[in-house]
């Protein structure tokens, strides 16, 4: 059975609102102004912009920052969350023919508390974040971690996301990806727009 990994923040889930809404904290809790909310948005997708240097003004993000973004996160990640339309169903319709999982630069235990939430967590056999490897995407320790963790050849899998890093991640591993354009970038070429679309390219990858 081919498999499929899904990028969470963005791809499956609007969750735009806590996510600025945390880093603002943060942010105001160090002294900084806070800052606005695209601007955020299309920085924490990135490739280029080292997340720590640009939202914090530390070239690693350190143990005061983490705490208080995780414990405002866990009090507030459910807040405004949203499943993108189409995506229910569409995790529904391909749950039968393929292996579902998620690949997330965000924390497991959130990304596996927001998805249960929104009742469809019980659809992915791996939900793995950051915290589970040393490296997060774009570098391929997570597509390969999943990989083996279900013994599935990286010609038999497939990434979705809405970041460059999903897709950088997936090309250095050798795995076929798809760039959608509904999350938090804004992609002006090589991305598709709808849900449809995507069920389209990923069925005839695999199933004609």
């Amino acid at each position: 059975m081919a498999l499929i990994m899904f990028d969470m923040d963005g791809t499956l889930i609007n969750s735009s609102t806590p996510l600025v809404n945390t880093i603002n904290y943060v942010r105001e809790k160090l002294g900084f102004e806070r800052l606005e909310r695209e601007l955020i948005l299309e920085s924490v997708n990135d490739p280029k912009i080292n997340a720590a240097e640009f939202f914090y003004g530390t070239s690693d993000f350190t143990l005061q920052q983490q705490k208080l973004f995780e414990e405002y996160y866990d009090a507030n990640c459910l807040n405004g969350l949203q499943l993108y339309d189409g995506i229910k169903k569409l995790i529904d319709d391909l749950s039968s023919d393929f292996t579902l999982t998620v690949a997330t630069n965000a924390n497991s235990f959130f990304a596996k508390k927001m998805l249960d939430h929104l009742e469809v967590g019980h659809y992915f056999n791996t939900i793995l974040g950051f915290d589970s490897v040393k490296n997060p995407k774009p570098h391929p320790e997570m597509i390969n971690k999943i990989l083996d963790t279900h013994s599935i050849k990286n010609t038999k899998a497939q990434v979705i996301g809405d970041s460059h890093k999903d897709i950088m991640a997936a090309t250095n591993a050798g795995v076929d990806s798809v760039l959608v354009n509904w999350g938090f970038s804004n992609h002006t070429k090589d991305a598709i727009e709808t849900i449809e679309e995507l069920e389209i390219k990923i069925k005839n990858k695999f199933l004609i």
